[in-house]
Order: structure tokens, then C-alpha cells, then sequence
């Protein structure tokens, strides 16, 4: 990505009052579930939907505490990986950050179209039902998950 991205892009992180309502639909979704969403995994999910952008975990540790202090690694790395495996995240591995999910699906296959001038990503629906779904079924493979990566340019930066 650049590090200067000379024009003004229209959209910016969610308000509070839209990350409070994804962060009661997860609470909610899980319960139902039987699971928890622990006070840690609460914290994380609430970084990652306030950033409404890729977030790199080191830079979610160093958040992660109210009053400046970082969180230890392996508890935002924890976090990670059960709201990955709920569906209410995604790593996005070419740029080595973690997303919230915008699909509201809880088994889906995401794609993020993720822009190199300004870093700008965003979550669309995966062909995975296209060739990759047939090339597996031939295989006898069952897909589990899916994340399809796409680098460019978005509309602002073209």
C-alpha cells in the first residue's frame, strides 16, 4: 500500500450506536449457540468493528486495555481465533489483519477486494459454489471455509 493516499475517501468507521448493535446481535447469536462471548473476545470484537478496517493484532493488543495498557498476546490471539471460527471475523492473510465480518452469515465464504494505494477493503460474496465448489466436490473435499483475496485499486484511488 501507499503511504500517501492524496483524496478523500467518503466513508469512515461505524458510529458507536452501529458497533453496540453488531456487538449485542453476536452476544445474542452466541448464546443461543450455548457459547460466551468472554469479556476479552467482547473487547476484541468491539476494536475490530470500531476500526472498520483491516487491524493488525499487535496494533488490537495495543488497544486492547481501557487505561493504555496492551493486552497480553495470547489473549487477543485467542479472541482471534473464536470469533474467526464463529464467523464474526476474518483474517485477511496477504495484508496480516484481522477483520470484523460484514456478511452476518455465520458460514460463508468470504472475499475481500482490498485496494494497494489506500488500503481500503471491502467484503463481497465468494464464487465459491462456482468452480472451486465443483473442483471439490470432484475431489470429494467438503469446504469448510473460504477467504479469496483480490488486490487493486478502488474507485477513489483509480
Amino acid at each position: 500500500m501507499s503511504e500517501t493516499c492524496g483524496h478523500h475517501h467518503a466513508d469512515g468507521p461505524p458510529g458507536a450506536a452501529d458497533v453496540a448493535l453488531a456487538m449485542q446481535a453476536a452476544d445474542l447469536r452466541l448464546t443461543a449457540e450455548g457459547e460466551r462471548m468472554t469479556p476479552a473476545r467482547l473487547r476484541v470484537f468491539e476494536l475490530l468493528l470500531a476500526a472498520g478496517e483491516p487491524v493488525k493484532a499487535y496494533d488490537l493488543i495495543a488497544r486492547f486495555g481501557g487505561d493504555g495498557q496492551p493486552a497480553k498476546p495470547p489473549t487477543v490471539y485467542r479472541a482471534l481465533e473464536f470469533l474467526e471460527r464463529k464467523g464474526l471475523a476474518h483474517r485477511i492473510a496477504s495484508i496480516s489483519a484481522y477483520v470484523a465480518c460484514t456478511s452476518g452469515s455465520i458460514d460463508h465464504a468470504a472475499a475481500f477486494l482490498i485496494c494497494d494505494c489506500c488500503g481500503a477493503t471491502a467484503e463481497v460474496s465468494a464464487p465459491v459454489a462456482g468452480d472451486l465448489g465443483r473442483a471439490a466436490e470432484a475431489a470429494g473435499y467438503v469446504i469448510a471455509r473460504t477467504t479469496i483475496e483480490a488486490h487493486g485499486r478502488c474507485p477513489a484511488c483509480q
